[in-house]
């Protein structure tokens, strides 16, 4: 009898066999093929707004499409900056910092051959944001308005300019720019107005075409030898994606030469992969993984900040870490300690057992009372590491140190992901008082779209709907300001109120492991959720 996971694994092997025929003699003349396993559990959507989180944009986001800003994938020593994509550049209006203008980048052209000009953005911008526009894409509008909020107008000033005016002064705008990809309008009309056809001919700009389409099997992207950017034609020749949710699949792929990278490698057996020559890539990136807590919901008991904190001085994080086999590291915030945003907050959190039980007292909890949270949780996801085991050393730890009871709603990546876009009282929240989602912490665009007040969902991603008034007030500051120094400034601020309110309980920053065959050479792990394919070669 064939169980539903074996029968996965035999169509999984079929496939593999399908695409990788047998090498030929002549070594030199056969294509290079890049064969990457991800976590998520189907190949995220291939419309041009991909979904399953950031693992979706990784693979394809960014290798397909574009947007006017890009991240600089570069470097591994930095926290990833942004740098120009489809926009040569940009400036905030003098008089009104509401106001931002883009300069096309000139002499680029969609897959489909096309050219690329401010109709093509504004098409795209209609797509996303006005409702009534033909091309409107629901489920692409609810991923770009949870990661854009307080997006208000846009207008094309010439062929190669665009203005869009903000909701409110945003010094960070342009790092919300990166976000909204852009799809040639011509492959919409070519599908016939179909959402579902065009998710296997969608063309963008990107150093990768997507030429082949399976879903829940695969998604093929070639080589664009037309790209605009020479420095940046890819050297493989086509990079086959592939879904494994389960950790213990990834590896036997890896292992028996079915793949050659896969994503969150088990931590148990990063020492058996190192030994047998694979290489363990890890290197700290903007990246948290917390349970957000449903602060704002009346009725939840984490609505009552004693009960917040304590449950931060409850966990465990160096266990956490023992786990992970020293792939994350803990956390004690939203930014790591080490990022310029962290601050000076007065709750240093780490285990302190006594001091959790003492502030749960006072909440009303005690061993003939405890303390009962749901926690919506997934089985795997982008950014979500091994969230199963870990959620289960969270439990235990809760309990053991806290007399806390934990109850999971185990569902899949992007059923959990649609609590982030919803209010903390509906039913997208599992009746949870926490969703364990992880989530990136890359710049001060992230702590305003996760924390403040006026994001609360559904306008943006303030999911759990914690509001304060002083964090509020610096967070402005930092929006308003044109000085960089004090936008920095007014940031770890922020953080620092934020951090001592407790909207979330702060568990662990993911240092980003990959596993790859030595046949993978020129990968750069870059400080982001991102990461560039066009440098990566295969011998």
């Amino acid at each position: 009898m064939k169980t539903p996971f074996r029968a996965a694994r035999l169509a999984l092997a079929a496939l593999l066999a399908g695409l990788l025929p047998a090498l030929p003699s002549a070594e030199a003349q056969q294509p290079k093929v890049l064969r990457i396993a991800m976590t998520a559990a189907d190949v995220p959507t291939t419309t041009g707004m991909p979904n399953n989180g950031f693992e979706g944009m990784r693979f394809l986001g960014y290798p397909v499409f574009e947007a006017l800003t890009l991240w600089d994938l570069s470097r591994p020593d930095v926290l990833a900056p942004i740098r120009p994509g489809l926009a040569e550049s940009w400036e905030q209006d003098a008089n009104d910092g509401k106001v931002w203008r883009f300069h096309l980048r000139r002499g680029v052209a969609f897959h489909d051959g096309t050219p690329f000009n401010a109709d093509a953005v504004i098409w795209n911008l209609d797509r996303f944001f006005r409702q009534d526009s033909p091309q409107f894409d629901p489920t692409g509008s609810a991923i770009v308005r949870g990661r854009v909020a307080g997006f208000g107008t846009y207008r094309k000033l010439d062929d190669m300019t665009v203005e869009i005016t903000t909701t409110r002064p945003m010094s960070y705008f342009p790092y919300l720019a990166v976000y909204i990809l852009m799809t040639s309008p011509q492959s919409w009309e070519a599908a016939g107005h179909d959402y579902a056809k065009l998710a296997t001919m969608a063309a963008g700009t990107g150093p990768f075409r997507l030429t082949r389409f399976v879903p829940r099997q695969s998604a093929e992207l070639s080589r664009n030898d037309n790209y605009w950017d020479p420095a940046r034609r890819a050297k493989v020749d086509r990079v086959v994606l592939l879904p494994m949710p389960e950790a213990n699949t990834r590896l036997a792929a890896l292992r028996s030469g079915q793949v050659d990278w896969i994503e969150v490698p088990p931590p148990d057996a990063v020492p058996s992969l190192r030994s047998a020559g694979f290489n363990i890539v890890t290197n700290s990136y903007p990246h948290v993984w917390p349970w957000v807590f449903a602060a704002g919901r009346q009725g939840s008991p984490v609505a009552d900040l004693r009960v917040r904190r304590a449950l931060n001085y409850c966990i465990d994080r160096d266990a956490m870490v023992t786990l992970l086999n020293g792939t994350a590291e803990p956390a004690a915030g939203f930014f790591n300690r080490t990022t310029p945003y962290f601050g000076q907050p007065q709750q240093q959190y780490r285990l302190d057992a006594a001091r959790g039980r003492a502030l749960l007292a006072e909440a009303g909890y005690n061993a003939q009372r405890p303390l009962k949270l749901k926690v919506g949780i997934s089985n795997s996801g982008s950014g979500q590491m091994l969230p199963l085991p870990m959620n289960e050393l969270l439990q235990e730890s809760l309990r053991e140190n806290c007399g806390v009871q934990v109850e999971f709603t185990v569902v899949e990546w992007n059923t959990l992901l649609g609590g982030l876009r919803a209010t903390p009282d509906s039913p997208q929240w599992l009746g949870a008082d926490a969703l364990n989602i992880s989530l990136g912490s890359s710049d001060v665009s992230q702590l305003a779209r996760y924390f403040l007040g006026a994001n609360a969902t559904p306008a943006g991603s303030n999911a759990g709907h914690w509001r304060d008034a002083a964090f509020d007030a610096a967070l402005t500051e930092a929006e308003t300001s044109r000085d960089p120094a004090a936008i920095v400034a007014a940031a770890a601020r922020a953080h620092a109120l934020m951090v001592d309110q407790a909207p979330w309980l702060f568990i662990v920053h993911d240092l980003n492991p990959r596993a790859m065959t030595r046949r993978v050479r020129g990968f750069v792990s870059a400080q982001s959720w991102f990461q560039d394919l066009t440098p990566v070669d295969l011998q």
